[in-house]
């Protein structure tokens, strides 16, 4: 069996590969750019190109399958050379589908929540030895890869992103996985660059229903108006379950969860992450996790990659980082600092990055998504707005959408002076972001700022 890549660097694509490897299949891809971690994972397991840059020649008869990445356009010489040869040419989502069509499938669906359930429910799978194969969107702690495929695992954990599946394939990747078990965490408009209104950004999650197998199970936030109203709708020819935010109380390193007259005493918290864990711990009870046995395992979870990580911590400051960037996980995890430290004094900073984040018409949807912190910093670069080829936005602009005290920036240095001029004694600084600030280094900053 050989499966040929399109864009083996992505973040995806490439940990797909890496899977496919192992599981004994012979692998070759291109790619004109593969940046680290790729290239150095690619490198160790003996699959990174030889040279940069696409290359017509590579195609063959002797390729069983095509992997198609985002990154690669309509007009690549590879997929020319594919669609000549009358190869079969999958999308990413499409190839992970053929690799489980034998297994039962869970996928985790919403526009934020996403791949902290999906760590949860693999944290809970590895503690109780339940054999499952995955994939997940974003690096985990503990994983070399994110992506396994076995043959005798009888599930696979797919986190369901909604962006599309390739550039020749324009449907939602989460529409090709075809569930038994079905999640939705939450809806709240993102990717506007490829849905342009909310309506139609909703109706890529009813379609998703819509596909969840006959008799298939579908587990849903109702605390989310658009994800209950979906539940309602489906609630007649699917099993559903919904779910909301539990009892807990905040303690020192975490949250104590008050569930079926139990305690458990977790180191997450926030009602989101709360809210989280409740979702997750459902999807479990369909691989037969018992929800006692599902909260005593995640007792040790201590969160997903990139988000609400602990940098720094004193008896008098703590600073964390997160992904979070578009409103609703700006909001949920200024709103969880909060809740966690009710008598400190918060200090939000955020940047936009996103193509939709930076766009006039996405940034009035950030109104009081930092009403939470005590003080709120917003940073953007008007040379990314520029390189994104939108239209300029000032100042005055992004300050009005967000409302309130929030100060905006421009500039990384004086966001740096702006942080480094304060008081830290009895603060917590959270910094989001998914891009890196122009390069600031949180390691070095939380350092300076505990002194």
């Amino acid at each position: 069996m050989k499966v040929h890549f399109i864009a083996i660097g992505g973040s995806a694509m490439h940990n797909l590969a890496i899977a496919l490897s192992r599981k004994g299949i012979d692998i070759s891809g291109s790619d004109d750019e593969i940046f680290e971690p790729s290239k150095s994972r690619l490198e160790k397991q003996g699959i990174l190109p030889e040279n940069i840059g696409w290359n017509a020649s590579l195609i063959s008869k002797s390729i069983d399958a095509v992997i198609l990445g985002m990154h690669a356009r309509g007009d690549n010489p590879e997929l020319e050379k594919a669609k000549e040869l009358g190869l079969p040419i999958y999308s990413y989502p499409e190839y992970l589908f053929e690799q489980s069509k034998s297994k039962k499938r869970i996928v985790i669906g919403g526009s934020h929540g996403k791949t902290t359930i999906t760590a949860m429910l693999l944290h809970a799978c590895m503690k109780l030895n339940v054999n499952v194969d995955y994939m997940v969107g974003a690096q985990l702690d503990g994983y070399d890869c994110m992506v396994k495929l076995t043959d005798d695992a009888s599930y696979m954990i797919l986190e369901g992103d909604e962006y599309l599946s390739s550039p020749i394939d324009r449907r939602p990747k989460f529409h090709l996985y075809k569930p038994d078990v079905a999640i939705i965490s939450g809806i709240a408009w993102d990717h506007i660059n490829v849905f342009p209104t909310f309506k139609n950004y909703i109706n890529q999650f009813d379609i998703f229903c819509s596909l969840i197998e006959r008799d298939g199970m579908l587990i849903y936030n109702d605390e989310d108006f658009e994800v209950k109203q979906l539940g309602e709708k489906y609630n007649s020819t699917l099993k559903t379950q919904a779910y909301s935010t539990p009892k807990f109380e905040p303690i020192k390193n975490g949250s104590k969860l008050k569930f079926n007259d139990k305690s458990y005493d977790l180191q997450i918290f926030g009602s989101h992450n709360l809210q989280n864990l409740i979702g997750a711990m459902h999807l479990a009870a369909e691989l037969d996790i018992s929800n006692h046995d599902f909260l005593n395992a995640m007792s040790d979870f201590t969160g997903a990659g990139k988000r609400l990580q602990k940098v720094v911590e004193t008896d008098t400051f703590v600073m964390y980082k997160d992904f979070a960037h578009s409103p609703s996980k700006l909001k949920a995890t200024t709103n969880a600092i909060k809740e966690q430290y009710p008598n400190r004094k918060v200090i939000a900073c955020m940047e936009l990055h996103t193509f939709s984040s930076l766009k006039k018409e996405f940034l009035p949807l950030y109104k009081g998504a930092m009403n939470s912190a005590d003080e709120a910093i917003v940073y953007y670069s008007p040379d990314v707005v520029k390189h994104k080829k939108l239209e300029p936005i000032s100042k005055e602009f992004v300050a009005k959408c967000f409302g309130g005290e929030v100060v905006v920036m421009n500039n990384t240095e004086e966001v740096l002076n702006q942080l480094q001029s304060k008081s830290w004694n009895e603060t917590v600084l959270i910094m989001m972001s998914s891009g890196n600030f122009d390069g600031i280094d949180y390691d070095s900053l939380g350092l300076t700022l505990s002194k």
